[in-house]
């Protein structure tokens, strides 16, 4: 009968730690379930704020992003959805911020217009 020889202890903690290695980069994290939720809510809210047509670029590729993030959750690569998701919520936000700032400086615009004309009106040498 052959007896079994221990493995050198060296040698068995290393295959203990690369068995721990190998666990840890299998082990996937949680379905960003919330944060594909806030991607989508801040892409809808831009796009009710105009921002399709103010920020098209931004918008474009938020929806992009967010397509691909979709596709990853679907797969099952949750960490790379995570990733797009994140980056779809920022392109988005980013569009809504460039269409709201696009909008106050037509609405200074206007107002500066308006106080021109109302400016120009009192000055005016009554005869």
């Amino acid at each position: 009968m052959k007896t079994r020889t221990p493995l050198p202890l060296p040698r068995a903690a290393g295959l203990m730690v690369i068995s721990s290695l190998l666990m840890a980069s299998c082990a996937q994290i949680p379905a960003p379930t919330a944060d594909m939720a806030v991607s989508e809510a801040a892409l809808n809210h831009a796009m009710g704020a105009g921002a399709m047509v103010g920020a098209p670029t931004e918008m474009t590729m938020a929806s992009d992003k967010m397509a691909q993030a979709r596709a990853a959750m679907r797969s099952g690569h949750h960490e790379p959805a995570l990733q797009l998701a994140q980056e779809a919520r920022a392109d988005a936000r980013l569009a809504e911020a460039k269409t709201e700032a696009d909008k106050a400086e037509k609405a200074v615009s206007v107002l500066g217009e308006g106080s021109r004309a109302l400016r120009d009106e009192m000055n005016r040498k009554t005869p």
